[in-house]
C-alpha cells in the first residue's frame, strides 16, 4: 500500500489515530461508519505497510519543566568517516530529539531537550563537546513554544 493507494476511510483513520490513538477500536468505527472488525484489519494494515510506526504518549514540556535548544552543527569535514561518526554519536544521545541533515551554512539541525539551562552547558562539554566530527556549532534557545503538532497533513 502506498501513499497513491489509501482511501478516504484510510485517511480518515490516520487523522484519528493522529489526534488521539487511545481510543477503542469501537469508538473509530462509530466516527467512520463501519463495523469494528474492518476498522481493526484497516490499522492493522496501516500498520504493517509503515504508515504507523508507533505509538507513544506526548508529554506536556511545560509540565517537565524543561527547556528546548536549537542547535546548528558544522561538520570539520565533509567526509563520510565524519558524517556517520556524527550520526552514531547523535543516535545514542538521548537528550537529542531530532537531527535534520540541512542545506544552506550549517550542516544538522539538531532539537536537544535539556532539563536547565545548567544542564544544557554540561551536556555541549560532555557530549557534543566530545563528537569529534563536530567543528562547530550554535545554539538558539526557545523562548516560547507557540506551535506544536506531531501530526502529518493527510
Amino acid at each position: 500500500m502506498n501513499n497513491n493507494k489509501l482511501d478516504e476511510t484510510d485517511r480518515q483513520l490516520l487523522r484519528i489515530l493522529q489526534e488521539d490513538s487511545k481510543q477503542t477500536t469501537k469508538e473509530i468505527a462509530a466516527q467512520v461508519h463501519l463495523s469494528p472488525t474492518p476498522v481493526f484489519e484497516r490499522i492493522k494494515t496501516l500498520e504493517k505497510e509503515g504508515y504507523i510506526k508507533k505509538y507513544a504518549a506526548v508529554l506536556d514540556r511545560e509540565k517537565m519543566q524543561d527547556i528546548t535548544v536549537f542547535c546548528n552543527i558544522r561538520l570539520k569535514q565533509h567526509s563520510k568517516e565524519y558524517m556517520l561518526m556524527f550520526i552514531k554519536a547523535v543516535s545514542e544521545i538521548e537528550e537529542i530529539t531530532d537531527c535534520y541533515n540541512i542545506s544552506g551554512d550549517y550542516d544538522y539541525l539538531l532539537k536537544i531537550v535539556a532539563r536547565d539551562m545548567d544542564h544544557y552547558q554540561s551536556f555541549v562539554q560532555n557530549r557534543l563537546g566530545v563528537v569529534e566530527a563536530i567543528g562547530s556549532l550554535h545554539s538558539i534557545f526557545v523562548l516560547k513554544e507557540v506551535k506544536q503538532t506531531y501530526a502529518i497533513p493527510i
